[in-house]
């Protein structure tokens, strides 16, 4: 290992010479799938293997217009390949904008550079909230922890001292530091980063569940199905006779039969659907610099019931300004300066103290006396940082945090930071002592002797949309929490301001996990809330049954946001708290997370709506199978003529629907719904079509029964589809208005008659046919309405 001068790090040289040797943190980490997976998961798949069956059955033994189902399935990969292409590309070069940075020294000064511009020597600056980007070893430490729970499982920081291990991946949780780095790109635990938040991030996806569920169902019905249809078939058209003789037309329309009544049973597009829901929406988000980082998170915000907000950088603009110093001690003004200067001074100091730099810089170049001996780096835990300085007059250590937990001996001071915090300005003080810093930081610094020198007052900008967005969410039933880790009174002129009308309750105070609960009952804001309890408080909400989001910026908030149903990160997020986030708002509009729930429930709503369309296919499908195979009949479809009414009235309108503005508030259920109707309407159109079929069977040649029962399936799949479609608004209408008249032009046109084989002449046969028809519909609409006042479907679907 190079020598490393910790003042100036490695110089531009050293730099170019790795990275010219391969020494750089270049990794392989996609940022979604590759396309072969794309690939792969649209063409390969059990229900286009069984088609795919199907298909080469009809081409050699029948006749090819009977394989026009096969061209859903080519359209379906097509189009579900190059959706989820494009979702692709555009999150790609998305994920570009969110990809973290580590703060590097080099050539005396520190850098902000991508992660893959690290080489190995490389000085590393450590902060709260850096991601380690490669293997390191600690240079320097001043009381610094790190989280390495996402690698080794274990929840607990660990302290790293001098020539302590550092694991890529692992982040900073508290106290400062330098690392030399030992090891990068594919060396390192950098590669296995990825895959490891990858496998932990996976969010609860109610639609993934219950099309998964039915998927394992059909897949276990399907495959003893067909077996009996295929013997069915074979009995229907002659039994042995027809093994017996290969070249017999009986063979082939058992065959027909049997691909039909298959045909009838798969629910081709469904799944294709939901990836395009799910695509379209992340494209739709990333046009509003949303980067999804799981698909599936879209639809979680639509079940979410509780949001959990951090203040800074949320509510706020995240950006601080220097107000004003409120000296308390006239006599240490000038000390005080000094003070604060070495504070922002500090190459790992947070984003507080580097405001300070900008202010009291001068003041430390014209008093270069004093010397930095020793650091307290800030804890979230204990609220406050310190410095010990030295000049010829010998040593003082300053403290520098909450006023609460450093002026507990000084009412008259603490009662002034309060008044200056009730404007809603954040206020911390810095208090002097004589000698050096305590070896141990005591939690509670009031019991150390301290003189207050002065109040640092800084002020946030509120953002401009964050009260109307508060309101909304509060419109759409879903309950707000402000979590900040500020004080109480700051965070409570805040609340007011934002509407929210209640005072912030001090987490500080609260003993154990049944005083937070008690807390999260009835209060909506929360101020100097820790860490741990931000991650105790999703896990209370959760345990009530509650779906929680969380957003935040800070490392304060990572854990919290990886434990929340939803993780939601701001654009300037830690890498440690964009990584564990599903959702980054890249531009830190805290405004865009109603577009974000509006898609969600646009998703979820309408892929129930589509589930239910192909569903209800497959019932009838698989009944129509079982009932043809025990009356030892004909089946009443030729493949093609199914494909008509499954293209019409399911097919062409899913896509429509499962794009469509949909605002219905998420309500659990979705599997019980979807087959609580679509087994009904699918029972009832097999019946419509049994009752149709069987009749005139002996009556008409077969073809015009055939023909009959094909429009009479289609007139009960338009009324499925038109109540799914309620309420019926004028696309929507204009929808179902179109797909009838298609209909009737593929029953007029001699081209499309002949190609179908419809069979259609104005007889009893046909106004049978249209009377069952319509009684099938009249029994959709009923069952839809008693469904519906059972609350098992909802008229806003």
């Amino acid at each position: 290992m190079t020598v490393v001068d910790v003042v100036a790090g490695l110089t531009t040289e050293d730099v170019a010479r790795r990275l010219a040797a391969g020494q750089g943190n270049r990794a392989n980490q996609p940022t979604s799938r590759s396309v072969w997976d794309i690939m792969r998961e649209n063409v390969f798949t059990l229900f286009n293997a069984i088609l795919t069956a199907c298909f080469i059955a009809v081409l050699v033994l029948g006749d090819l217009r009977d394989g026009l189902f096969y061209g859903v399935v080519v359209a379906n990969a097509l189009i579900g390949i190059v959706q989820e292409l494009r979702a692709k590309f555009v999150l790609d070069r998305l994920a570009l904008l969110a990809s973290p940075e580590v703060a590097v020294k080099r050539d005396g000064a520190v850098l902000t550079i991508p992660l893959d511009r690290v080489v190995i020597d490389d000085l590393l600056v450590l902060r709260p909230g850096d991601q380690l980007p490669a293997d390191a070893v600690v240079f320097r430490s001043t009381g610094l922890l790190v989280d390495e729970s996402l690698l080794t499982g274990e929840s607990e920081p660990v302290a790293k001292n001098v020539k302590a291990p550092l694991l890529s991946g692992s982040h900073v949780v508290g106290g400062t530091g330098y690392g030399v780095v030992t090891a990068v790109g594919a060396n390192s635990y950098a590669n296995k980063l990825t895959s490891e938040i990858k496998r932990h991030s996976l969010v609860h996806s109610e639609l993934r569940a219950a099309t998964n569920r039915i998927l394992v169902w059909l897949s276990w019905i399907l495959g003893p199905v067909i077996v009996i249809t295929l013997i069915g078939r074979v009995v229907a058209y002659g039994g042995i006779h027809v093994i017996n003789d290969f070249g017999d037309g009986m063979w082939r329309r058992a065959l027909l039969d049997s691909v039909a009544s298959v045909v009838g049973m798969i629910p081709e597009g469904l799944v294709l659907l939901i990836s395009l829901a799910f695509g379209v929406a992340a494209i739709q988000l990333a046009r509003h610099k949303v980067l999804v980082q799981e698909l599936a998170a879209v639809e979680v915000l639509a079940r979410v019931d509780v949001l959990c907000l951090d203040k800074t950088g949320t509510l706020t603009s995240g950006e601080l300004d220097f107000d004003r110093l409120e000296q308390l001690a006239p006599h240490l003004s000038a000390q005080s300066e000094v003070a604060l200067a070495a504070f922002g001074a500090d190459d790992a100091a947070n984003a507080t103290a580097r405001v300070l730099a900008a202010h009291f810089g001068a003041a430390s170049d014209e008093n270069r006396a004093a010397r930095v001996a020793a650091r307290l780096p800030f804890s979230s835990t204990t609220k406050y940082s310190g410095v010990q300085l030295e000049d010829d007059d010998g040593i003082t250590a300053w403290l520098f945090g909450a006023p609460e937990r450093l002026l507990g001996r000084h009412p008259v001071a603490l009662e002034s930071a309060t008044a200056i915090a009730a404007e809603g300005r954040r206020t911390l003080a810095l208090v002097r002592m004589d000698g050096p810093l305590p070896a141990i930081p005591p939690d509670n610094p009031s019991r150390l002797d301290t003189q207050p020198a002065a109040l640092v007052v800084f002020r946030e900008e509120i953002r401009e949309d964050a009260q109307d967005t508060l309101r909304y969410f509060a419109e759409q039933g879903v309950r707000v929490i402000v979590m900040s880790g500020d004080n109480p009174v700051t965070v409570s002129a805040l609340g007011r301001h934002l509407g929210l009308d209640e005072s912030a309750v001090d987490a500080s105070a609260l003993s154990d996990d049944d005083a937070l609960e008690e807390a999260l009952a009835h209060a909506s804001v929360l101020g100097r809330v820790s860490p741990d309890q931000k991650r105790r408080a999703v896990a209370i909400l959760q345990a009530q049954g509650r779906t929680v989001a969380m957003t935040g910026d800070g490392v304060n908030d990572a854990m919290a946001i990886k434990d929340a149903d939803l993780g939601i990160a701001m654009g300037t997020a830690t890498p440690a708290t964009k990584a564990v986030s599903r959702i980054v708002l890249l531009d830190n509009r805290f405004d865009r997370l109603p577009d974000v729930l509006g898609l969600g429930r646009r998703v979820i709503a309408n892929v129930e709506r589509v589930a239910n369309l192909f569903l209800s296919k497959t019932v009838y499908g698989i009944v129509l199978a079982l009932a043809a195979t025990a009356l030892v009949v004909p089946f009443p479809f030729l493949p093609r003529q199914l494909t008509l009414v499954s293209t019409l009235a399911i097919g062409i309108p899913s896509f429509f629907l499962a794009l469509a503005p949909n605002r219905r508030i998420y309500t659990p259920g979705v599997l019980r719904r979807i087959v609580s109707y679509a087994i009904p309407t699918g029972v009832i159109a097999a019946a419509t079509c049994v009752v149709t079929y069987l009749p005139i069977r002996g009556m008409v040649p077969l073809g015009q029964a055939r023909s009959v029962t094909t429009v009479a399936l289609f007139i009960v799949s338009l009324w499925i589809l038109c109540v799914l479609a309620r309420p019926l608004s004028g696309p929507r209408l204009a929808l179902v208005l179109s797909v009838a008249v298609a209909m009737l032009l593929a029953c007029t046109v001699p081209f499309s008659r002949a190609f179908f084989a419809l069979e259609l002449e104005l007889d009893p046969a046909l106004l049978w046919g249209l009377g069952v028809g319509l009684l099938g519909a009249g029994c959709i609409e009923v069952m839809y309405r008693f469904a519906k006042h059972r609350a098992l479907v909802f008229d806003r679907m």
